[in-house]
């Protein structure tokens, strides 16, 4: 099970939004039993005003997030981050405290970007979102999946699905794809999907040809050391060195660095930033000989307008026509 939620922290790991799960008898999972009061459950809930509810654009000081507000057995919603590159859904501990009365069901093994970790699962009936329906689910439980979420909204289910994430309007909707071509404003991206359920697109790095992934569970965008290699041999001095965590809270090191030239198609996004690294889940996807780079909400939320269509295979991206925005985009 891969769930590619990852943060990025130039100092320091990023630390756990959640508290840690209360200890129990080697080799028996369990769900901490303690709930929280309706008071705290509702706290979890419900964002504050200043801060977007469900979808977060990136900013020059702050990288945005797709939340989704989903019912898990009817009870919710829970905050969820949308993650093309998760194929499956995961919950935070306090977020199965919340649901009560659950029994834990056995462990599974979750890979995320930096490692992987054996972690309890939770079984619930369904999980339900605009027309996103999914059955029932052993759910891993996550200590943390940043971003104060309280998990992870994977894959599963998407496949006749579309996603419309409008940043400007903090607005969010998951329906069932009727094939709609974009509109005149908005720049199409074909996508290629693999076994495994991830969005590919192809792209120029500079000079280089390259796969990116969609990843909207992802912060920061990263690249593999095949791109690095395709763009330089060594990273430049004024390189930043940045400590990527995941979802296992495993961390490894990059380097964060300034991207060429990026080409999708018609589009052209100058000004980003690339994280280098040999990234586990590379290693796991077998993606390291190929240049290769996961595009993470740094950039994506940096669009005015996103859409996901796995029906049309299709991102669709309308630019924001903003002052702050952190890259710039020539069409």
């Amino acid at each position: 099970m891969v769930l590619c939620a990852a943060a990025a922290a130039q100092d320091s790991p990023a630390a756990p939004a959640e508290a840690p799960a209360e200890t129990s008898t080697p080799g028996a999972p369990a769900v901490p039993s303690a709930l929280p009061t309706p008071a705290q459950q509702l706290e979890e809930v419900i964002v504050q005003t200043t801060e977007p509810r469900y979808v977060a654009p990136t900013r020059r000081d702050r990288i945005g997030r797709i939340w989704a507000p989903v019912l898990i057995d009817g009870k919710g919603p829970y905050r969820l981050v949308l993650d093309t590159g998760a194929n499956r859904s995961a919950i935070t501990t306090r977020a199965a405290q919340s649901l009560g009365g659950v029994p834990a069901v056995g462990n599974t093994q979750v890979t995320g970007f930096t490692g992987s970790a054996m972690v309890p699962t939770l079984h619930v009936s369904r999980l339900e979102v605009g027309d996103l329906l999914i059955g029932p689910s052993d759910l891993p439980v996550l200590t943390d999946v940043f971003g104060g979420a309280q998990g992870v909204l994977g894959i599963e289910g998407l496949a006749n699905k579309r996603i419309y994430a409008d940043f400007g309007h903090d607005r969010l909707e998951i329906t069932i794809s009727h094939g709609e071509r974009a509109r005149r404003d908005f720049v199409v991206v074909p996508l290629t999907q693999t076994n495994s359920g991830l969005l590919v697109a192809n792209v120029r790095v500079g000079t280089v040809r390259a796969k990116a992934i969609v990843d909207t569970g992802a912060q920061g965008t990263i690249g593999n050391m095949a791109l690095l290699d395709a763009l330089m041999r060594h990273p430049p001095r004024n390189a930043t060195h940045e400590e990527i965590v995941g979802v296992t809270l495993d961390v490894q090191r990059g380097d964060n660095i300034p991207a060429p030239d990026i080409d999708f198609g018609s589009m052209q996004v100058k000004g980003a930033h690339i994280t280098f690294g040999d990234m586990y889940l590379f290693q796991h996807w077998k993606l390291t000989d190929q240049p290769t780079l996961t595009l993470g909400m740094d950039m994506l939320g940096s669009f005015d307008v996103l859409v996901i269509d796995y029906n049309r295979h299709e991102l669709q991206i309308r630019s924001r026509q903003m002052p702050e925005r952190p890259y710039s985009m020539r069409y």
